[in-house]
């Protein structure tokens, strides 16, 4: 089977009501069509792919307990499930309204990764249509999995930062955009450490208890997709009162990230599968 015979399982060669859309998967993956050669724009485009909510195609409502079961299909070669970023496209794509789990690319990435399965992205319904074997899974998944190192130490000398490549600047702008209300702003800095040891320190401010993990991976990950060996920056976390934040903020190229959202009463617990990022288990 291909990817145009999966296409064709539910009569779903007319075109989708909503193609008037165009989602920020759809505007990389034209990028990346126009320039197949240049490898900055795919990389861009596997990014957003990561960063994207995706809608997971399932045989059933995902269980209680956390354990989904997708929708299988063979190709040559292998086994691919169907994941859309709009839930409006799984449907076009089923002809009808179709269970799924909602997750980010990431997410769900991670989870299948080892699995034997490839991912088949929007796949008749739009033109970013994407078949990912199990191969392709598998280095995506490695560049998640890829973290700068974090540090403990305290710079000795400070810098403005230089010669960084635009991509960088640009990533890590669109990443932390993504973190609201998980630290006041981040300054990217020149470092020297006691020891002589240099190089470049993207220092976050006023982290929110628990948001290191998650910040350091956007970090590690506007890195990884720009191009540059993951050893070239560090991560490290300063308090407003820090006497070296003064310092950081003075020199450095400074992101503010957005605030968070309005508090909002809690709701009931979400059914498996609806966190981006708490992904559900296979079946």
């Amino acid at each position: 089977m291909t990817k145009n015979d999966i296409a064709r399982q539910e009569d779903v060669s007319s075109a989708p009501a909503n193609q008037a859309e165009v989602t920020a998967l759809d505007r990389a993956h034209q990028a990346m069509s126009a320039a197949p050669e240049d490898e900055r724009l795919r990389m861009r485009f596997y990014e957003r792919l990561i960063d994207s909510e995706l809608f997971l195609l399932l045989e059933a409502e995902p269980h209680g307990d956390g354990v989904i079961e997708p929708v299988v299909f063979p190709v040559d070669g292998g086994q691919v499930i169907l994941a859309f970023d709009r839930d409006s496209r799984l449907s076009d794509f089923v002809g009808r309204d179709a269970p799924y789990a909602a997750l980010s690319g990431r997410a769900l990435i991670a989870m299948i990764e080892g699995q034997a399965l490839g991912l088949g992205l929007n796949l008749g319904v739009a033109a970013s249509e994407v078949l990912l074997d199990a191969t392709a899974v598998a280095w995506l998944s490695g560049m998640i999995e890829s973290q700068p190192a974090e540090v403990a130490e305290t710079p000795e000398e400070i810098g403005a930062p230089e010669n960084l490549p635009q991509d960088l600047l640009t990533g890590l702008d669109t990443k932390l955009a993504l973190a609201a209300g998980m630290a006041a702003s981040a300054c990217l800095v020149r470092v020297t450490y006691r020891g002589g040891r240099r190089g470049h320190l993207l220092a976050f401010i006023g982290a929110q208890p628990g948001a290191e993990p998650a910040l350091t991976t956007a970090a590690g990950e506007a890195l990884r997709f720009s191009g540059l060996d993951a050893g070239e920056m560090d991560v490290g976390f300063f308090q407003a009162d820090d006497p070296v934040a003064e310092r950081l903020a003075r020199v450095g190229l400074r992101f503010d990230l957005p605030l968070p959202p309005e508090a909002v009463p809690l709701a009931p617990m979400a059914p498996p599968g609806s966190d981006p990022d708490r992904p559900p288990r296979l079946k």
